[in-house]
């Protein structure tokens, strides 16, 4: 393998952000979730659906209770013609004239539904059922929140932790530089061998620049989603990435289904559909209404009336809704089906997502274990070499080729600690359970 091919392996292992030597401040996993918890915009927008919701619901259960609605009026009347036979008298003389020239009613009127076909309790329990839904949303974006969070603090680490080695590297080639600049100066070596060695420096020092560039992209992409100032550089300790930290391990998916908040929220919008089906079905049914109420009236000169109360009950029925209705009520069961296969659909991706993270998890492990070993490898070969190329066994290619494989397999395990990490985090959050895993602070 040719040194150039080796040293852009490296760099794509390097990955991601950047940040030149500045002071950070130290900010675990663990406070970064709870930052972002309290200050995430998509957790704030999902909390104020959840309290739309609450109140749409508030607002159905308000059905329930009966109608009081008071009037009054008061109307000047213009010589009004008054007919009645309030005017006649027994003697059959012609009765004077009335002087009506206002009107005064008042009225109290009360409406209390006894039965709508079972429309108001299911309407109450649709809209308690939407309610549950959007909670259950919320604690889904509290998790996908979290987890782009943790994405980009494991990223953020490999890209430090490859500044950290290429600029160690970089402190060898130059170092390795000035030692064949004097061997060539004194014709140990020949010219093309110095050259490569500077290609080589000049490689590294590309690959550093792009390394802190990377550090500087995603230090602001997470300081952008905590809510952190701008000028905020953020310090990552390596030894949140070891290996022996208690975990708690997913050996199947039956956890996720039951935990899954986005799988919970169709179930509630599933259960709303059910709903709605009994609510287009009401049509059916007659209503009764229980109605009361109370009506003072006074013509001025004509009549007075008071103390009028009245109650009874009410029934309607619309017998247009039997041939109507029915569209509705297809329409609703419809919906129910949507909602029916979106939970299996949902469940299938659920069970695939949880195995896909066990498997990628366990293949994490796997590959730290190969990636430690190699370190101890490479650094062997390289020595290997070194005491051959010093001894004119070996040339200058294959010196600088043992010195990238060296830098590279630091790198890939230094990825692979991270990889952990996330990976374990992957799978907690495909079984649900992402926020579960780190404490978090109740506000």
């Amino acid at each position: 393998m040719k040194v150039t091919k080796l040293l852009l392996i490296a760099m794509v292992f390097i990955g991601i952000p950047s940040l030149k030597a500045q002071e950070k401040t130290g900010l675990t996993l663990n406070e970064a979730i709870n930052i972002v918890i309290s200050k995430s915009s998509d957790i704030a927008l999902a909390s104020a659906k959840v309290a739309t919701k609450k109140y749409e619901s508030e607002s159905v259960k308000n059905n329930k209770y009966p109608d009081l609605r008071v009037s009054g009026q008061y109307l000047r009347l213009t010589n009004a013609n008054v007919n009645s036979n309030l005017n006649s008298n027994p003697s059959n003389s012609p009765a004077a004239p009335l002087a009506v020239n206002q009107l005064m009613l008042g009225q109290i009127n009360s409406n209390l539904p006894l039965f709508s076909g079972f429309k108001l309790q299911n309407s109450i329990k649709a809209s308690e059922n939407l309610y549950q839904s959007e909670k259950a949303k919320l604690e889904q974006t509290k998790e996908a929140v979290a987890m782009e969070v943790v994405e980009y603090y494991a990223n953020l680490y490999r890209a430090q932790k490859a500044v950290n080695l290429i600029t160690d590297n970089l402190k060898s080639a130059e170092q390795r530089v000035t030692d064949f600049t004097a061997l060539e100066n004194n014709g140990i070596i020949a010219r093309n061998d110095l050259l490569k060695a500077q290609l080589q420096q000049s490689k590294v020092q590309l690959s550093l620049d792009e390394a802190y560039r990377n550090v500087s992209v995603l230090n602001y992409y997470l300081i952008t989603l905590l809510k952190l100032p701008e000028d905020y550089k953020i310090g990552i300790d390596e030894n949140q990435f070891a290996n022996n930290q208690p975990i708690n391990i997913i050996k199947n998916e039956e956890i996720a289904l039951k935990n899954r908040k986005d799988l919970e929220a169709i179930h509630f919008i599933e259960k709303a559909s059910e709903n709605n089906i009994k609510i287009a079905k009401s049509a059916y049914f007659p209503t009764v209404n229980l109605t009361g109420g109370f009506i003072y009236l006074d013509l001025k000169n004509a009549l007075t009336v008071s103390n009028a109360m009245n109650f009874g009950v009410g029934i309607s029925y619309d017998f247009a809704n039997i041939f109507k209705n029915k569209s509705n009520v297809k329409a609703a069961k419809s919906k129910a089906l949507e909602a029916s296969e979106a939970v299996a659909i949902l469940s299938e991706k659920i069970k695939i997502q949880v195995q896909q993270a066990i498997e990628n998890y366990n293949l994490a492990l796997k590959q730290n274990l190969v990636y430690e070993q190699a370190i101890g490898q490479a650094t062997e070969n390289y020595r290997i070499v070194k005491d051959k190329y010093d001894n004119g066994l070996s040339n200058t290619t294959d010196l600088l080729e043992a010195d990238v494989e060296q830098l590279n397999s630091k790198i890939n395990y230094a990825y692979t600690r991270a990889n952990i990490m996330l990976k374990y985090y992957e799978m907690q959050s495909a079984s649900g359970q992402l926020t579960q895993s780190f404490q978090l602070t109740k506000n």
